[in-house]
């Protein structure tokens, strides 16, 4: 049976969380077509378990960062560094964008972008993702090329993913960047790291 029109209103209307993550609280919104609309899902939570703020002054960027649960986690845990948040969908981003004003966050920027695109030539202490686990291998080496070229000799790339990929990401990780170090598996999700040396 089709929908009625209030039903309709109804699905249109923001999905609203009032979270804790990293210890900050966080007030978000987000939409139905965006990943994990309605909750936090695993891989996020177990990565911001795990990942350390920022230091005073970093650039760290979000990549796909869908309605801005982790970089705007990282920008409220450290108010001086810049987040810069990217994602491919625009949605994502009108939505990420209007989180970061609501939770009054002004160190941070949020970019319509493919992979690293729309930030050629910036320079990153920290890169962070929650892969997407369906976009398929072309698009994950060009997250990781783009990863290595952005960051700062020193600057870490920290990656969750579903299980399935880990030994991708084990070895991808030692390929492009020499290292890697497997910092948590859980049940679902393992977070990969890898440092510029």
């Amino acid at each position: 049976m089709m929908p009625t029109p209030q039903e309709i209103a109804q699905l249109r209307a923001d999905l609203t969380q009032h979270v804790t993550l990293m210890g900050q609280d966080l007030d978000l919104r987000s939409t139905w077509g965006l990943f994990s609309p309605r909750q936090i899902d695993d891989g996020t939570r177990l990565l911001l378990d795990f990942l350390p703020p920022p230091d005073p002054g970093q650039t760290v960027v979000d990549m796909g960062c869908g309605y801005g649960p982790i970089g705007l986690s990282l920008a409220k845990a450290e108010p001086t560094a810049s987040v810069i948040l990217l994602d491919k969908d625009f949605v994502a981003c009108e939505y990420a964008t209007a989180n970061a004003a609501r939770n009054r966050l002004n160190n941070v920027t949020v970019k319509l972008s493919n992979g690293l695109s729309a930030i050629q030539g910036t320079h990153a202490h920290r890169i962070v993702s929650n892969v997407p686990a369906k976009v398929g291998k072309e698009l994950w080496s060009i997250m990781l090329f783009d990863s290595w070229q952005a960051l700062h000799p020193g600057g870490d790339l920290w990656f969750v993913s579903i299980n399935g990929l880990r030994d991708y990401f084990k070895r991808t990780f030692q390929e492009q960047f020499g290292n890697y170090d497997k910092i948590k598996q859980g049940r679902d999700y393992t977070i990969h790291k890898a440092v510029k040396r």
